[in-house]
């Protein structure tokens, strides 16, 4: 166990030495890999901090059936009754509202009031507002529902009111399939520079890698010090990351609270937790220590 650890502590000197003894070309590789995964932090900070405030947005459940013209409100209150009957177990409650109603309700606000006296007659049809029964498949029902009534003789438009937030929804699920898909391309980066870099550094000790497995190095031995130079270039540069993301939030949340102040409200991006910082770190080091195994292996062949 002692010789294993002594090893290894030999093997994080060397790496250390390594990036040290090339600063610049170190700094510029980290650099890079620390812009490249800044993006999606950033990105997720976007969609972590929008996910609560679509979660807040208060939905109602509720259906207008909107019926032709020639409607009658007897037609209107018939079938009010007809839909609560046979979707009882959906329907929470009915409620009519009748184009007498709605236009003189239009005809309370001032900014209708004017319009609507000039006109001949009342162009508002009858509605049936319907109130569906909360539900984990509340959207489905909803949009099944919809598209049942809107086949019936007296019906000539159905609004669910609920359509602009699942859009947004919708929205939402694209993003994080943009930016599952941007986390594969910071990859690539990743596993790329860093086998760039391991590449440069195993051409430029192969004559030493030559004479250490001439003396009876392992290949173990050999490979060590470079998976470790990998896993911390990989360290290093997601430290820099979340301090460049950290860094870029606030010039952000200081546009966004201008912004979010003009509509009366709060929001404030926010780095993702720490236990997933780490664990995106964890998965960093681990696809640069990869990376840099595949490109000593390959590049010390003789």
């Amino acid at each position: 166990m002692r010789r294993w650890l002594r090893q290894h502590r030999y093997a994080l000197q060397i790496a250390l030495r390594r990036l040290m003894s090339q600063p610049f070309s170190s700094l510029s590789n980290i650099l890079v890999i620390g812009l490249t995964l800044a993006i999606p932090i950033i990105a997720a900070a976007v969609l972590a901090s929008a996910q609560p405030v679509v979660r807040e947005i208060p939905v109602s459940p509720e259906v207008t059936v909107f019926l032709k013209p020639s409607a009658s409100d007897q037609d209107a209150r018939e079938l009010a009754q007809n839909l609560q009957t046979q979707h009882a177990e959906q329907i929470q409650s009915v409620r009519v509202v009748t184009r007498d109603q709605a236009l003189k309700a239009l005809k309370e606000n001032p900014s209708w009031s004017t319009a609507l006296a000039v006109l001949p007659g009342n162009p508002l049809p009858d509605a049936i507002v319907v109130t569906l029964r909360d539900s984990s498949e509340l959207a489905s029902q909803a949009s099944s529902l919809a598209d049942e009534w809107r086949q019936l003789d007296a019906v000539d438009a159905v609004q669910l009111d609920s359509d602009w937030v699942r859009r947004l929804e919708a929205i939402l699920r694209f993003v994080r399939i943009g930016l599952g898909m941007l986390a594969i391309g910071v990859a690539l980066v990743v596993l790329a520079t860093v086998f760039n870099t391991v590449r440069m550094q195993a051409l430029t000790q192969r004559e030493e890698i030559g004479v250490a497995r001439l003396v009876g190095a392992t290949e173990s031995f050999v490979r060590r010090p470079f998976l470790y130079l990998g896993a911390l270039t990989g360290v290093i540069a997601s430290g820099v990351a979340i301090a460049l993301s950290a860094v870029a939030l606030l010039p952000l949340n200081a546009a966004l609270a201008r912004l979010a102040s003009s509509y009366g409200t709060q929001f404030v991006l926010q780095m993702p937790d720490p236990v997933n910082l780490a664990l995106a770190t964890v998965v960093v080091a681990i696809l640069a220590a990869l990376s840099a195994r595949w490109s000593v292996t390959r590049n010390t062949r003789f």
